[in-house]
């Protein structure tokens, strides 16, 4: 089994194609199972991000489990095909380790890709995918990002998505403090961007979601407004700024929605930025006047200012990375050479038993001891000896070179003797 890692991200692949391969939470363990299950595929994990979807895997046949994709998703590999990027063994390591890093991030140096790629190793060992392979591979992963965090100042400057977020409200808006702000959703990144938000002062906040009892926590702490996700529509009139960033598989902000709450509030201009894949909002309401509407992708112009000073840092982060690599696949390499170490063995075991069993049917019948150590040494030396000399005797003239130069490596012989 290979190594191999697939996939595609916010570089290769526009956001309504990307929308449609993420693996939500509840539909993570039955992809992996039915991955490892119906393909040529022993373990398996899955990157399920806003800006990327990723599978690790070992496998000797990945031209068939990139199918895979596409087929879960119900999808054409043709559709798929042009975004794809396929990498093997080392190729696939090192794309890890910078992917935890953060240098392959749309935030250079965004910490938040970490914490994500630690939730999808917990599903794969929950879902009992995760192999020796692939844990040597993510826990190695980890101690890099770690290494790479504390050894370069790839994090100074912090910018990220959420911050990105706040900097184009104020863009628009100008003084937030006179703004009010609708957050949809409770999960990370909405409590990312209040952080951002409730530190400039809203005039007023109100937290939505599907289930009141977080939206209500995460309203506590901000000293915010909670409400039922079924207040949506009355809720948007009232504020100024929609963030929003759930988990659900369809839009859940129609244009008809958005079209009423602006003619509520008499053609105020309203800002709404749509951070969630697959998108909450739908595309269509960037075309309705007083409405600005923003993707996660339509940040990325914005996330880029900021981080020139953490550019010089690039280069001694991808050194650690390479270093870290190549120790990872001298670890691979020993692994894959397991089987045949552990055949000699087995076969020089085999030669011993024969020739110990010898000398001990001999002296129960009484031979000379003297003698006896001598026939079983001599036993063992023809033994050990025969194959090589087999094998040297039957080369062809061209492979007889290359024996006697492994020979002569394997037995460090010194022929002034």
């Amino acid at each position: 089994m290979e190594l191999f890692a697939f996939g595609i991200n916010y570089r290769t692949a526009p956001i309504n194609l990307r929308e449609q391969v993420v693996f939500s939470e509840d539909v993570m363990e039955h992809a992996l199972h039915d991955l490892v299950a119906h393909y040529p595929v022993k373990e398996a994990a899955i990157v399920s991000t806003c800006n990327r979807t990723e599978v690790y895997c070992s496998t000797e046949k990945p031209e068939e489990v990139t199918n895979w994709l596409a087929n879960f998703h119900h999808l054409q590999i043709k559709e798929l095909e042009p975004y794809l990027y396929r990498l093997p063994r080392e190729q696939a390591v090192k794309h890890a380790f910078r992917v935890a890093s953060g240098l392959d991030s749309m935030v250079l140096g965004e910490p938040q890709i970490l914490g994500q790629i630690k939730d999808a190793v917990k599903s794969a060992e929950q879902a009992g995918t995760l192999g020796t392979l692939l844990h040597k591979l993510f826990q190695r992963t980890f101690f890099v990002a770690k290494e790479v965090r504390t050894s370069t100042e790839i994090g100074v400057n912090s910018v990220s998505i959420a911050a990105a977020t706040a900097r184009l409200a104020e863009r628009i808006f100008g003084n937030i403090s006179e703004q009010s702000i609708l957050f949809v959703g409770a999960g990370e990144m909405i409590e990312l961007c209040a952080n951002h938000f409730f530190s400039r002062h809203p005039k007023h906040a109100t937290i939505i979601n599907r289930t009141i009892e977080r939206a209500q926590s995460l309203a506590f702490r901000f000293s915010a407004n909670a409400v039922a996700l079924n207040e949506l529509p009355e809720q948007l009139a009232l504020h100024d700024i929609v963030i929003t960033c759930t988990a659900s598989s369809l839009p859940i902000i129609g244009k008809g929605m958005v079209e009423r709450a602006i003619k509520t509030r008499k053609h105020r201009p309203i800002l709404m930025v749509d951070l969630a894949v697959p998108r909450d909002i739908e595309p269509e309401v960037a075309k309705l006047d007083d409405v600005f509407l923003y993707s996660v992708d339509d940040l990325a112009g914005i996330v880029q200012e900021g981080l020139n000073l953490r550019q010089s840092s690039v280069i001694q982060a991808e050194a650690i990375i390479d270093s870290n690599v190549i120790d990872f696949m001298r670890w691979l390499e020993s692994r894959e050479l397991v089987p045949t170490i552990r055949a000699l063995r087995n076969q020089i075991e085999q030669y011993r038993q024969h020739e110990l069993q010898r000398a001990i049917k001999l002296l129960k019948n009484g031979n000379d001891p003297q003698k006896i150590m001598e026939s079983l040494s001599s036993g063992l030396a023809n033994k050990f000896l025969h194959m090589p000399s087999s094998a040297l005797n039957q080369a062809t003239a061209g492979e007889r070179e290359d024996l006697v130069e492994l020979i002569n490596r394997l037995y460090q012989l010194d022929h002034s003797e």
